[in-house]
């Protein structure tokens, strides 16, 4: 056992027993540690408060089973946004007309269609056919940074990989893919839980810019339409062939922007937090340096162990029991994927990282019907990406501490130094 494994175990027990602050936790008002480490607050939750209502009158559920059951029960639980996005964002605004109308934010009939259209271009068969452009991707990515003694991992490698997988995807002209990063950070930094003006201010900026810039690419594609097979975006244009189910131009326009922001920084965080993981736990690193074909191993870990989605949402519409809690219908519920992904119920040593972890049923895809459609493509990104580095670079060490952005939805950093030997 590694030294930093002993120690971030004895973080989380020592912060385990405090049922005080458990009982206090509310996400509207979160301590700066928080954003470093949350999981002494997660694991104090589950073994004392595992579902927890915070002074708002929502609930914070942290353990494995309770979440597993409510990805699943998409009778009583909603995934539709509207009733709490309409006071965040104000109903009208562009974020909350985003929010509402993307794949993630609804409920069948509109999540149904819009994932059968996109899960078609994410077949097994298309993943596959897109590893060997991946791999040209990283290795130029690889050349780049090779003769520089010192890089960020993120701004240089890890952020680089999924805007260009998924403007492929789009078929978004090289030339125009600059801004897209940008536009993708603004609107999901408006989801955190606490929204200041400037950053609402930023992520409506953000929504009209990119509707702009879709409507001019939707209308040359309606001219000079692409292989359905594989342009996500001439199969949303196009519709289900079969039953003549084509979307609206809302729904059309705001689920291409759904597919840079599903894509992007989730993917960014999977590479940045994998690869910083490596640097802080060493002897696993060394595992996977001796034995590459534990890389598919490896990503599942790197997902379970820092989850690059750590909350997520639902309305319960049907007064249900939550973890034996009866609960009203009309509340709102944030899921812990974070948390669940370290619950020592369902995960031996669940605070300790292993790359060669086999079962590995973590929720960072979620479960259920909303189960993540590009989780096999996410996948892929992160073995070709973090397996062709530590190939290439075995001995990085960090020149200097990675800066986590400081957000409580998304985990990731914003900037990881690193030199490559």
């Amino acid at each position: 056992m590694i030294p930093q494994q002993h120690s971030a175990s004895a973080a989380v027990r020592a912060g385990s027993g405090d049922g005080a602050a458990s009982a206090a936790f509310s996400l509207q008002d979160l301590p700066a540690s928080f954003y470093d480490d949350p999981y002494p607050t997660y694991r104090a939750l589950q073994e004392n408060d595992p579902v927890h209502r915070m002074p708002d009158g929502t609930l914070f559920l942290t353990r494995y089973r309770d979440l597993e059951a409510i990805y699943k029960d998409t009778v009583r639980f909603s995934s539709d946004k509207k009733v709490e996005f309409a006071p965040k964002y104000g109903v009208g605004s562009r974020l909350f007309e985003h929010h509402t109308t993307s794949l993630v934010f609804n409920d069948p009939p509109l999540h149904t269609r819009v994932r059968h259209l996109i899960a078609g271009a994410l077949s097994p068969r298309a993943i596959a056919e897109m590893e060997p452009g991946l791999t040209e991707l990283v290795d130029r990515l690889l050349d780049r940074i090779q003769s520089r003694g010192e890089v960020d991992l993120i701004e240089d490698f890890a952020a680089a990989i999924p805007v260009e997988v998924i403007g492929n995807l789009l078929n978004i002209p090289h030339e125009e893919r600059g801004p897209l990063r940008g536009w993708s950070l603004a609107i999901l930094g408006a989801l955190e839980p606490v929204l200041s003006d400037e950053v609402q201010q930023g992520g409506e900026r953000a929504v009209a810019d990119f509707l702009d810039y879709l409507r001019r690419l939707v209308a040359d594609r309606r001219r000079r339409p692409g292989d359905p097979e594989h342009d996500v975006l001439t199969r949303l244009i196009a519709g289900e062939s079969d039953g003549g189910h084509r979307l609206s131009e809302v729904e059309l326009l705001q689920n291409c922007i759904f597919i840079l922001n599903a894509g992007h920084e989730t993917t960014t965080n999977l590479i940045g937090n994998g690869l910083e993981l490596l640097l802080r736990y060493p002897g696993e690193r060394q595992r996977l340096i001796d034995d590459p074909a534990l890389i598919r191993t490896a990503i599942e870990e790197f997902l379970r162990f820092e989850s690059s989605n750590q909350l997520g949402n639902r309305r319960v519409v049907e007064a249900a029991e939550i973890g034996g809690t009866a609960v009203a219908e009309g509340t709102l519920v944030t899921l812990c994927i974070g948390a669940a992904n370290r619950d020592p119920e369902q995960f031996a040593a669940a605070d300790r990282l292993d790359v060669g972890r086999t079962p590995n049923r973590h929720l960072a895809f979620a479960s259920g019907p909303h189960v993540c459609a590009g989780l096999n493509l996410a996948r892929l990104e992160g073995r070709v990406a973090i397996g062709r580095f530590l190939a290439r670079f075995p001995a990085f060490t960090a020149a200097a501490p990675g800066r986590r952005a400081r957000r409580a939805r998304f985990r990731g950093f914003v900037a990881l130094p690193a030199r490559l030997a």
